[in-house]
């Protein structure tokens, strides 16, 4: 199978036609674009007695992480005074009357937001052009995170910092597949690989779903003994849902409506109740105004933490301009930003945004993704 590594058309964003406020800000691109191909390893080799037992192996250590991962964690109450001063402090001094949202439900106890601040490493296992998770061997990788960790915990003391690995389970492709619907879901090995790695850097684990012709009422419930483990969150990613179901992945930037929104948000609430979980993390990637429409009546539960992540890639002022538009000015809940080591530097002045330039927008980004 061929994954997809996108590499966006700015000339083609540049011809969207989107309000005038937001004209500006549509030049910052997305994580993963118009396709390029990318050999994917997926299907396993022809292996000999060696490799065999190296796979059992493999697959006893990712069983007995799946094991540990269920046992039961009492966690003390939500101290409603002490988290509504983390809410205004994530605010930033923000005058607009938009931050902290107003009417928010108080979570679940065990919730991470916003008392941490989670910095992720994002990509696929199979694939090094989709991110920095897939692009290093794991134990530079894991290094690497741990540095960015560090960062951040330098430029917000007052903040822990939760390492999290943001993995794409279902990948947006070029092959139609046999039901033609141009995604590959990833094998279950590479999510325990995934789940095993983070075991290991004290991480949390998202798992990130581009449906392309598929939808996300077909491929949420696939992963439902995943995401019924404590450390295990959702994303979902707008770009590559072709609603049309016939427009291929990669040739128009695709959307999800509060509706689809909204499923996602009750079936993994209906798993924090079944399985007695704290709250689930739900991150919504965006960086135009029609990748998510009706934002007003995506609904918030005491279940979920729902973070709209500003997925854009680009020189620092486009990025500001799109946090402003499509973050800041149309309030969920919690907000995150996304950087690119590779894409925010390809134009002058060629410079990836430091944690102390991220910290600078209101409000504080409290979910962080590296790609």
């Amino acid at each position: 199978m061929v994954l997809f590594c996108m590499a966006r058309d700015i000339n083609k964003i540049n011809k969207m036609k989107l309000k005038k406020i937001a004209l500006s800000t549509v030049l910052v691109l997305s994580s993963l674009t118009f396709l390029t191909n990318c050999k994917q390893n997926s299907s396993p080799a022809k292996t000999d007695s060696t490799k065999a037992t190296k796979t059992d192996t493999t697959k006893k250590i990712a069983d007995s992480t799946v094991a540990e991962s269920t046992q039961p964690v009492v966690y003390p109450p939500i101290n409603h005074a002490q988290y509504d001063s983390l809410m205004k402090k994530l605010a930033h001094g923000d005058t607009s009357g938009k931050w902290p949202v107003k009417n928010a439900p108080y979570p679940l106890p065990g919730a991470i937001l916003p008392y941490k601040r989670v910095v992720a490493f994002y990509g696929n296992l199979y694939a090094k052009k989709m991110g920095i998770l897939g692009e290093l061997p794991p134990k530079e990788m894991l290094a690497k995170l741990k540095g960015e960790v560090k960062n951040w915990e330098k430029a917000d003391p007052t903040t822990p910092v939760q390492p999290a690995l943001h993995y794409i389970a279902v990948v947006a492709q070029g092959d139609g597949g046999k039901d033609g619907k141009y995604r590959y879901r990833m094998p279950a090995k590479g999510i325990d690989s995934v789940l095993s790695l983070a075991k290991k850097a004290h991480a949390i684990v998202f798992l990130d779903v581009q449906v392309a012709l598929s939808n996300i009422h077909t491929e949420l419930p696939l992963l439902q003994k995943y995401l019924a483990m404590p450390q295990v969150h959702f994303g979902m990613d707008p770009e590559f849902s072709m609603k049309d179901g016939v427009t291929r992945p990669g040739k128009k930037i695709g959307t999800y409506d509060a509706a689809d929104i909204n499923y996602v948000s009750d079936y993994l609430a209906n798993l924090v109740r079944k399985y007695n979980l704290p709250p689930k993390i739900l991150i919504v990637h965006r960086f135009t105004k029609k990748m998510v429409t009706n934002y007003k009546n995506i609904k918030l539960h005491k279940e979920i933490q729902l973070v709209m992540d500003m997925d854009g890639w680009g020189e620092p002022d486009l990025k500001t301009g799109t946090y402003r538009y499509f973050i800041h000015d149309e309030p969920v809940q919690f907000t995150g930003y996304k950087l690119f080591y590779k894409n925010d530097i390809k134009k002058a002045p060629h410079h990836m945004l430091t944690p102390a330039e991220v910290l600078k927008y209101k409000p504080y980004p409290i979910y962080i993704q590296y790609q």
